[in-house]
């Protein structure tokens, strides 16, 4: 496991060198070097969440010259007029705010459909202790980020969902500090998600920016969780970094009795397997533990719960018995003031809704969603699906996309694999079958593995519709642990009641988890049976979905789609859709449609 950690680590510089050599021709010197520090919340932090000054830059004007070159004083460089002929063509302080975070969309009409590039900026006054060591965190930035602290360029991260952060302990001053950011939410048909998606593609500092101060060597990453073969035992790892790599560490855990110390080596590594007696987390039972690591020269701590995932056959096991997962899908949309929800606020409320609706399962669609909704979901016992944006038309034979979507799988992984919550990690969504996305695929499936041996594999595969068969035959399954897979039937094909005369084959011994079905309505728009977009359609398709999905006999979940209607621009039908994604079983204010209560019921049927 040691080689196998320092493999992993090469493999992440190398796939960030990659795609930004591939894709936007960055310099070595210019990116970033993975500093993931995890559990930022357990860190002494330095809140940047206010209110920002921008300059929209439609053209980049700030960072390309008339000749299309790289200019060395950008709006990076924040200059002010020093006397009254200069020229300056650009003012951070005279500009409008945004808040931070938060996406330019919802926050500017003028900015609504907007894709390009934002500068940001913020001033900030820090004292650092002696010896220690400082790094600005950023939950997201959509979608290519460039950050520079007064005028240096600290580095570049591509995608739109997880975190990164930069030291800047050589750079930052006691005063007058400015922080800015250049923010570009342009797709690439080499991106990850590519051109075409449905849902807004939000741009901004969409997650929390915080300073982060550590001490010189500090707790950079760990791993703990069961032992999915024996939850009596509990294997780990931790990574140091810094100068004073070699050090012994503390796995404690007060209130279970539990005390482990494991011996870093030159690199700050060290694993370790040990005994441990832990009530086991669940959605009846969501225990958590407060978690310490002490070091020689850091201490952190976690609130954590332990539980076991696995399969058996066409069942999915959790702590070792049968559990089918009463799900819904959910996009990172929110609630009541709409835009990109990234508040705890939001958290709590589309994970109480899917209480309501009977839920123990949530598909966190089709990116990795703020961290707030993983803790929240620990705390509220829901279990989740994580997945990349690997969706749709990705470029399977382009080095540069494979680099990026490897990258961003690696991020969420290293942000989420210490949540009891997160039980599935998902590589793709309903991508069209060949050979390349196939080798695609099945690398990422080897690297989620290589990284997190606790969780289950899946992707939202292809069916083949044979008349009234349903068959599951998409060669990916073979490399997964549990069969995802989309349909629309009564939706995009056919009618609502002839639902329940199609039938499921498959010859994968595997279980099987509905990740998407359903139909849109409009909340309050009411007439018979028949009518599309009528809230009667919508529980007419659930109805009768119900009725055929009871009847797979290797069913072990279902997420319908989707818990709250949510921003699209696939979806211009006015008066109806108004670039809304209409599927929801509730509307972006909260109000219940009909097929909220089917679902409901469905639900509590299957309590067991």
């Amino acid at each position: 496991m040691i080689i196998a950690k320092h493999i992993h680590l090469i493999r992440i510089w190398f796939s960030m060198v990659l795609f930004s050599m591939l894709l936007f021709g960055t310099n070595w010197s210019n990116l970033f070097g993975q500093e993931l520090i995890t559990n930022i919340q357990g860190r002494e932090t330095t809140s940047l969440d206010a209110q920002w000054h921008v300059i929209v830059d439609p053209f980049d004007t700030g960072f390309y010259s008339y000749r299309y070159t790289e200019r060395d004083d950008g709006y990076f460089m924040n200059r002010k007029q020093q006397h009254k002929s200069e020229l300056v063509e650009y003012n951070f302080d005279t500009s409008p705010m945004l808040d931070v975070p938060g996406d330019w969309n919802s926050q500017r009409k003028d900015l609504f459909f907007y894709e390009g590039t934002v500068w940001y900026k913020k001033s900030f006054d820090y004292s650092l202790q002696d010896g220690n060591r400082l790094f600005v965190h950023f939950g997201a930035a959509n979608y290519d980020a460039i950050v520079y602290l007064n005028g240096k360029r600290l580095g570049r991260h591509t995608g739109g969902f997880t975190p990164f952060s930069c030291e800047i302990t050589d750079i930052v001053k006691p005063k007058d500090n400015f922080l800015i950011v250049k923010v570009d939410n342009s797709r690439h048909r080499a991106g990850v998600p590519t051109v075409n998606t449905d849902w807004w593609n939000y741009g901004g500092l969409t997650r929390s920016v915080t300073l982060a101060e550590v001490p010189e060597t500090y707790i950079e990453d760990y791993f703990f969780q069961l032992n999915p073969e024996d939850p009596n035992e509990v294997i780990g790892w931790v990574q140091l970094e810094g100068a004073n790599a070699a050090q012994s560490v503390e796995f404690s855990i007060a209130k279970a009795g539990f005390s482990h110390t494991v011996q870093t080596n030159e690199n700050g590594y060290g694993e370790f397997s040990a005994s441990i007696d832990v009530e086991l987390w669940s959605p009846d039972f969501p225990r958590r533990y407060g978690v310490s690591l002490h070091a020689e020269t850091d201490t952190i701590t976690d609130r954590m719960g332990f539980r076991t995932i696995q399969t058996q056959e066409d069942q999915i096991l959790l702590n070792g018995e049968p559990v089918f997962l009463r799900g819904i899908s959910i996009h990172e949309e929110a609630p009541f003031r709409g835009g990109r929800a990234f508040a705890a606020e939001d958290a709590e409320i589309l994970l109480q809704w899917a209480k309501e609706l009977g839920c123990n399962f949530v598909r966190l669609a089709h990116y990795p969603h703020n961290e707030n909704m993983i803790r929240k979901a620990e705390e509220l016992g829901m279990m989740v699906w994580g997945e990349i944006p690997v969706y749709w038309t990705i470029l399977w034979e382009n080095d540069s996309t494979y680099a990026l979507a490897d990258q961003q799988l690696r991020e969420m992984i290293t942000r989420d694999k210490n949540r009891a919550s997160v039980i599935i990690w998902s590589v793709a969504n309903e991508t069209p079958r060949s050979e390349p996305r196939l080798e695609f695929l099945r690398n990422l499936i080897q690297t989620a593995r290589d990284l997190d041996q606790t969780r289950l594999i899946t992707a939202a595969t292809e069916l083949t519709y044979d008349g009234k068969t349903l068959r599951l035959d998409d060669p990916l399954i073979e490399y997964l642990d549990v069969i995802g897979v989309n349909e629309y039937l009564g939706w995009y094909g056919g009618k609502p009641d002839d639902i329940p005369s199609h039938h499921w084959e498959t010859s994968y011994n595997k279980p099987l988890i509905i990740s998407e079905f359903g139909g849109g309505a409009l909340q309050g728009y009411h007439a018979d049976e028949e009518t599309r977009w009528s809230e009667e359609y919508q529980a007419d398709v659930y109805r009768n979905q119900l009725e055929m999905v009871d009847k797979i006999p290797f069913l072990s979940g279902m997420t319908p789609w989707i818990l709250m209607d949510f921003r699209s621009p696939r979806r211009p039908l006015p008066d109806i859709q108004d670039y809304w994604n209409r599927k929801g079983l509730l509307s972006e204010r909260g109000n219940k449609k009909k097929a909220f209560y089917i679902l409901q019921k469905y639900y509590r049927s299957k309590i067991q």
